[in-house]
């Protein structure tokens, strides 16, 4: 008779601390889901290709990237490959002409070109960049200024099923009125994070990002493949998720 009683609060107490155990997951999980998302934040690496530099740094943070990769490059099909096993978004950073006097990339996109050779280099420009969710552009204010230029593009990223990013390196970008008229998945950048390589002022501009998602619901951030930058966001994200703000990837802000 002892024997059995002894039994049955023994189950009796091992129930019990289940039920605790369970009790206090589920009160967790609510606590957690209780949290209200102060804003949505998109940060986009560009200008991946160069080198593999800064691969490991990028590897450790474990939060929705999306990485801007240069096409036909020496590492750009590497770099492709170990940010997507990452986890991270890969979009194709499309060279376009820029106004100012800058050094280009080889098939950059210039306003003198046909339709058929801007076709040409974006389709080989994608065949370089594989597992590509859309298209963002380097440089190119002269490209995003010419509507004709411009449309011409986003019918290509249309037709492949592409979301486009303009990096809006001028205020006179023709390509939000056109991703609205042509009903393509757009984004557009809000702040420029590192164009001083300091940790201070990148750590600013990221306090300027946030400060935007909270007003607007939402934030796109742009740096660049550069250690400063990926340090400052390491440090930077972990303290941002904690106050409530989620990262995501470009293509959940598109549209």
């Amino acid at each position: 008779m002892k024997k059995k009683l002894v039994i049955i609060i023994a189950l009796i107490l091992s129930l019990s601390v289940f039920t605790a155990i369970i009790l206090t997951s589920v009160d967790k999980k609510l606590m957690r889901k209780a949290v209200p998302v102060k804003g949505r934040i998109a940060i986009v690496i560009d200008d991946w290709g160069y080198s593999l530099n800064n691969l490991e740094i990028v590897e450790s943070i474990k939060q929705p990237l999306t990485c801007a990769i240069l096409p036909n490059l020496k590492n750009s099909g590497l770099v492709a490959q170990r940010l997507n096993n990452s986890g991270f978004e890969i979009i194709l950073h499309l060279p376009m002409e820029p106004k100012e006097k800058y050094r280009l990339e080889k098939n950059t996109i210039t306003a003198s070109m046909d339709a058929g050779q801007i076709r040409g280099i974006l389709g080989r420009d994608l065949a370089s960049v594989l597992f590509a969710k859309g298209i963002s552009n380097h440089m190119g204010s002269r490209i995003t200024e010419d509507s004709k230029v411009s449309a011409l593009i986003m019918s290509e990223v249309k037709k492949r099923k592409l979301y486009f990013l303009d990096s809006y390196v001028t205020a006179k970008s023709a390509c939000p009125l056109l991703a609205r008229k042509m009903k393509i998945r757009f984004a557009k950048r809000d702040v420029f994070l590192d164009n001083q390589d300091d940790l201070v002022y990148i750590k600013s501009q990221i306090i300027k990002l946030r400060d935007l998602a909270k007003k607007n619901g939402q934030a796109v951030g742009i740096g660049h493949d550069r250690r400063n930058t990926l340090i400052a966001l390491k440090e930077s994200i972990p303290q941002l998720i904690k106050a409530g703000y989620k990262f995501v990837f470009v293509s959940e802000l598109a549209r």
